[in-house]
C-alpha cells in the first residue's frame, strides 16, 4: 500500500493534474479549474422530463418542453448533463472526435447525478451505436466510452454492442426535425447476439448529444421490439433552441 501511494505521488509530480477544459493545473485528475467549471452550462433547475432541456420557472411535478409535446417519445424520461454550447459542446466535441477518452469518466459523473433517480435498478446501459463503416474510421464509439463509464459509476452492466446499424446513414447536420427522423427511422436494431440481454430489462440509452431525438427513438423503439421492458435516455449534453 504505501509503495502504491508513493508511486501515485511520482505519477503526480512527472504528470501532474490538468483542467479538461483549459488544460491548467486542478488539485485532482479528471477535474476542471474554477474558471472552466463556471464557464460550463452544466444543466440544473426545472427540465423536461422527457430530454433534459431546461425549462423557465419552477414546478412540483413532471414538464414537458414544446417539442416533447408534440413528439412521441418512444422513453419514459430523459435526463442532460450540459447544454451544447459553449465549453460544453468543446468538451463532445473533444471526446468525440479529438480522442479524448479522458472527458468520458467526470462526464458519466456529471450524468450518474441526474440519471440516478429515475432509473430501476436492474437497468442495462446500452450505447447508441455506430456503424461498422464509421466506428473504423474514428476508432471508437464515443458513447460506447460514456456508457460504460456511467455503468461503472451507477453499478450497473453496461453492454456496448446490444444494438447496431445495419446500414451507414448520411449526415443529419443542417436536416430539420422531420428529415432527421424520416433518416433514422428503422435504421437501428437490436443485435441478434444480444437480444437475450434485452428482454423484459429496463434498458438506459446513453449517447454524446440529443438534437431532435430521432437517433435514441430509433435506439429505443430497437431495444422495445427486442422486448425491453422500458427505455429511459440519458446524454451528456443537449442542443437547446435559442429563446
Amino acid at each position: 500500500m504505501v509503495w502504491q501511494q508513493r508511486m501515485q505521488t511520482l505519477v503526480q509530480v512527472v504528470f501532474p493534474p490538468r483542467c479538461l477544459g483549459c488544460g491548467g493545473l486542478v488539485e485532482s485528475d479528471f477535474g476542471l479549474c474554477g474558471a472552466c467549471w463556471r464557464d460550463t452550462p452544466f444543466i440544473s433547475g426545472l427540465t423536461c422530463d422527457l430530454c433534459g432541456v431546461p425549462l423557465p420557472g419552477t414546478s412540483d411535478r413532471a414538464e414537458h418542453c414544446d417539442d416533447c409535446l408534440t413528439i412521441q417519445r418512444p422513453w419514459r424520461q430523459g435526463r442532460a448533463a450540459l447544454l451544447y454550447e459553449g465549453r460544453g459542446r468543446r468538451l463532445v466535441l473533444a471526446l468525440k472526435h479529438g480522442d479524448r477518452h479522458d472527458i468520458a469518466r467526470p462526464a458519466a459523473r456529471w450524468m450518474a447525478r441526474l440519471v440516478r433517480p429515475i432509473l430501476a435498478r436492474d437497468s442495462l446501459v446500452v450505447p447508441v451505436p455506430l456503424h461498422l463503416g464509421r466506428l473504423l474510421a474514428r476508432r471508437y464509439n464515443q458513447a460506447a466510452l460514456l456508457a460504460e463509464a456511467l455503468a461503472e459509476e451507477l453499478d450497473l452492466t453496461a453492454s456496448v454492442d446490444a444494438l447496431r446499424r445495419p446500414e451507414p446513414t448520411r449526415s443529419l447536420d443542417g436536416k430539420g426535425r422531420d428529415e432527421r427522423f424520416a433518416t433514422l427511422s428503422g435504421r437501428i436494431a437490436a443485435n441478434d447476439a444480444r437480444s437475450g440481454l434485452l428482454a423484459d430489462r429496463p434498458v438506459l440509452i446513453v449517447d454524446d448529444v440529443m438534437t431532435s431525438g430521432a437517433t435514441l427513438a430509433a435506439a429505443a423503439e430497437a431495444c422495445l421490439a427486442a422486448g425491453a421492458s422500458e427505455v429511459c435516455v440519458c446524454v451528456l449534453a443537449r442542443v437547446a433552441k435559442e429563446t
